[in-house]
């Protein structure tokens, strides 16, 4: 059962589990893939209540969103097993089946082709209609050497931004 809520009751609850971390969930070509995020943006835009998730380019999830452009956001409602946003935050779609290997409930979406995780209730259903890709050289120094380090795993692995029209926000019961 899903119960919809005002977005606005919970923003101060979805930006304070974003900076904890949080799902992104994607669905492409049958296949469901979850990645951990902790950067995201709440607001409105064009009239239009948005979440905004900023995703590397190397990422699976990102080939997903290029491929179908809908995406959940699962946010949890008090204590989660740490596993989910571990394994999420550092495991790869394209080598493992995450929702499969947590044993997640998924629930299908209202408005969107993507599911749902009951796991972490607090779900926005996002279609998107907009992307970017960063501008390397729009970032700050001090952040592209924090985030986009030569000579790291990150080098030079910019974000593209992807926002999300919220169609449906409710919580999974």
């Amino acid at each position: 059962m899903k119960r919809k809520i005002e977005i606005a009751d919970y923003a101060g609850k979805i930006m304070t589990e974003t900076g904890k971390g949080i799902l992104l969930t994607t669905k492409a070509n049958g296949q469901v893939n979850s990645m951990t995020i902790g950067w995201g943006f709440l607001g409105i835009q064009w009239a239009k209540p948005i979440f905004v998730v900023l995703v590397r380019q190397s990422r699976h999830t990102k080939k997903m969103l290029d491929e179908n452009p809908e995406f959940t956001v699962n946010i949890p409602l008090g204590a989660i097993d740490p596993n989910i946003l571990g394994v999420c935050g550092t495991k790869s779609g394209r080598d493992l089946d995450k929702i499969a290997a947590l044993g997640l409930t998924l629930e299908e979406g209202e408005t969107v082709s993507v599911p749902a995780i009951k796991e972490l209730p607090l779900t926005l259903e996002c279609k998107v209609i907009y992307k970017q890709d960063q501008d390397p050289a729009a970032i700050a120094p001090e952040n592209d050497t924090r985030f986009y380090a030569k000579g790291t795993a990150n080098e030079g692995d910019y974000h593209t931004a992807y926002y999300g029209q919220i169609t449906a926000a409710y919580i999974v019961e």
